[in-house]
């Protein structure tokens, strides 16, 4: 499973600058694709909440996105303050040249399973993604009530 890990973090760099991107940005992306899939419409600050990212870094990203040709923002009609992120329509084609090959590849691996096993699959899947989301709940709790590396600790004596 770390090794799967690792494997995934590295391809994740690798995918990000074959875009012209960072990683960072490329999640960003992946969480507008997933909402555009999902039907959802975001907003810079549900990026940011998504993303654990400022609202002010989130606008880097959004910027670096737009630029790059993979999102526009557009105002809402009824608040001029509040601007969705929207997917320009040759994005998801440049992602999926990218991404293509690999969903290709996991869709024949798929095949190679009855859908009762995918079943089971499905389910490691999603709750192993719980538990990841609930470790890494407790570690930012424990690293935020930690005193800062390197800080300096009052002198006894």
């Amino acid at each position: 499973m770390d090794r799967m890990i690792a494997t995934a973090q590295f391809g994740q760099q690798d995918i990000a600058r074959r875009l012209g991107l960072n990683v960072t940005d490329l999640t960003c992306l992946g969480f507008l694709i997933e909402a555009s899939v999902a039907g959802e419409s975001l907003v810079a600050g549900d990026l940011a909440e998504r993303a654990r990212l400022t609202t002010g870094a989130v606008t880097g990203v959004l910027n670096r996105l737009e630029k790059a040709g993979y999102i526009r923002r557009t105002a809402d009609p009824d608040d001029r303050r509040r601007v969705y992120v929207v997917m320009e329509e040759t994005a998801q084609e440049r992602i999926l040249e990218v991404y293509g090959p690999f969903y290709q590849r996991l869709g024949a691996l798929f095949g190679d399973y009855e859908a009762d096993e995918i079943a089971v699959l499905t389910d490691w899947f999603t709750r192993a993604r719980a538990l990841f989301d609930e470790a890494l709940h407790e570690i930012r709790q424990a690293v935020s009530a930690a005193p800062p590396a390197g800080g300096s600790q009052p002198r006894r004596g």
